[in-house]
């Protein structure tokens, strides 16, 4: 009963990962459409690279006993595929400043995965150290993986704006995290377990900075108009004229785009209310 319900609580917990880690698809689909990779930053998706990969090695029975952590496999398997399309469509669309250290940042987890996997092999012969050894440099990085949003949380609160922080990768990464974390608790494996109490939390902590500042999406354009503003109130004397009427018709822009979000936020609190 105990292993069925294990069971269940993975393939359940192969889902959620399944929709985390293919959120980043319309993220990368934009990015191929403009070919640029615009502000985004990849370090997300190398160190989430990292942790498919460990975790992949880990539920092999090389490390594990036999196929105790099938689901662990299978799911971080197919991660470490899309993680890997994510950071080459990266590297391919990025500017050469940054490039070159992204692909310094993916060699450097390949050679950490590479020399746990490694280790793991020939140095160790049984199967406790080597979970320990391949779990312990596998908790690094999914802390390291979870706390990555963070500064997109920091961004949130700096902007009042959840622009920047999308809701479903929040959600999901909250639900991975918690079958996981009960996965690994039904298993008696502590080490699998862990990583999950640092990332349930976080998770959650974006789930509710997200619903704190989710009606404030239209603040980001009231500051750009009020960027704008302040530009054409500096009077530079060297701006043509036509420069000035391009200031004059951005403010038009912008101040039309905020009222249609004004007009757009009352209508769906009057259909909520109703």
């Amino acid at each position: 009963m105990g292993s069925d319900l294990r069971m269940g609580v993975g393939i359940i917990g192969n889902a959620a990962s399944l929709l985390l880690y293919a959120a980043p698809i319309l993220t990368f689909t934009r990015v191929i459409k403009n070919r640029s990779t615009e502000e985004f930053s990849c370090t997300p998706y190398i160190f989430a690279l990292l942790n498919c990969l460990l975790y992949t090695w880990y539920g092999l029975p090389v490390v594990s006993i036999e196929w105790e952590n099938l689901p662990l496999v299978t799911i971080n398997g197919l991660g470490t595929i899309l993680e890997t399309s994510f950071v080459f469509i990266y590297i391919y669309y990025a500017s050469p400043k940054r490039k070159m250290p992204v692909l310094i940042m993916t060699l450097s987890i390949l050679v950490v995965f590479g020399i746990s996997a490694f280790a793991s092999s020939f140095a160790l012969h049984e199967h406790r150290p080597r979970k320990m050894l391949v779990g312990t440099v596998g908790m690094a990085a999914s802390a390291t993986m979870y706390s990555a949003p963070l500064v997109a949380v920091k961004r949130v609160v700096e902007t009042k704006s959840v622009k920047y922080m999308p809701f479903y990768l929040s959600l999901f990464s909250f639900l991975a995290s918690l079958h996981w974390m009960t996965y690994g608790l039904l298993g008696h494996d502590i080490i699998l377990a862990a990583p999950n109490f640092v990332g349930c939390p976080l998770a959650l902590l974006q789930l509710v900075i997200y619903f704190i500042y989710r009606k404030n999406k239209g603040n980001m354009v009231e500051s750009q108009v009020s960027d704008v503003e302040k530009k054409a109130d500096m009077g530079n004397p060297n701006m043509t004229k036509t420069q000035n009427v391009d200031i004059e018709k951005a403010i038009i822009d912008l101040e039309m785009t905020v009222e249609v979000r004004a007009k757009d936020g009352n209508t769906s609190t009057q259909t909520t209310n109703c």
